[in-house]
């Protein structure tokens, strides 16, 4: 396989001297180019047509943003590399295959060299939503999750959400008066989600612990969970033993010689 070629843009010549350190590390790589200013990230993404552009966000106008925007798609893998996270929505609406805080480090660097290097083929819907859904901070619970709407895609704050259910390889959102469709399992979310924030009360169904407003004992040891909104919902017996001790801090009486 060819190199991945790389085009590095940042205003400072310190943070482009240790991306260019950083990527010695990785094989199969060619830094065919830097750039100071968006206008050169442009001329030289034209001219040297890079397979990713590792871009910074706040630079000499234009800014790393409309660099993106104006160079549409298809085009160069962007992973943006920024030493500030509030511009990460409007990175993955323009796309960008991946978003790094500065400083950055040499693992974090490879994980966005290796996604760019699968990505070199042509982005599906399915890749993008792939890339947007891995981002998160290493070890850190997700805070948002990506969701198509309106032919594009925003990115759900999880305290929005009320509880989640499966759909064979899906999952939907219920947020308020809102569904979203994520394409994931609810096995990975209930994996990735904050489990003091986020009960599996059954097997397809996930509760936002601070909806829940009661739970009421029905047929053959199964539970009803109510949440504020009179949302109705049944929690297994398999799970209620866990969802009891997270609500109380305590194990579930009723559990006790079962």
């Amino acid at each position: 396989m060819s190199p991945l070629r790389v085009l590095i843009v940042d205003d400072e010549a310190p943070a482009r001297r240790r991306l260019r350190r950083l990527l010695r590390a990785a094989e199969n790589v060619e830094v065919v180019g830097e750039a100071a200013d968006g206008s050169a990230a442009l001329s030289q993404t034209a001219t040297l047509r890079p397979d990713v552009v590792l871009l910074d966000i706040q630079m000499p106008a234009p800014s790393g943003l409309d660099v993106v925007a104006r160079l549409g798609r298809p085009g160069p893998a962007i992973v943006f590399v920024t030493a500030h996270d509030t511009h990460a929505v409007r990175a993955f609406e323009l796309h960008a295959l991946d978003y790094l805080l500065k400083p950055v480090s040499g693992p974090r660097l490879m994980e966005a060299i290796d996604r760019a290097r699968q990505a070199r083929a042509p982005f599906r819907d399915d890749d993008r939503l792939d890339a947007w859904r891995s981002w998160t901070r290493p070890g850190q619970p997700l805070a948002r999750l990506p969701v198509r709407a309106a032919g594009r895609l925003d990115l759900v704050d999880v305290t929005t959400i009320d509880w989640i259910e499966a759909a064979d390889n899906y999952a939907i959102l219920h947020c308020g008066a809102r569904s979203h469709i994520l394409r994931d399992t609810l096995s990975n979310l209930a994996a990735r989600l904050d489990s003091r924030a986020f009960l599996r009360i059954h097997r397809s169904t996930l509760v936002q612990a601070s909806r829940i407003d009661r739970l009421e004992p029905i047929a053959r040891g199964d539970w009803r969970v109510i949440l504020r909104d009179g949302t109705a919902l049944v929690m297994s017996r398999t799970c209620r033993p866990a969802v009891m001790a997270a609500l109380h801090g305590r194990p579930d009486p009723e559990s006790r010689g079962a």
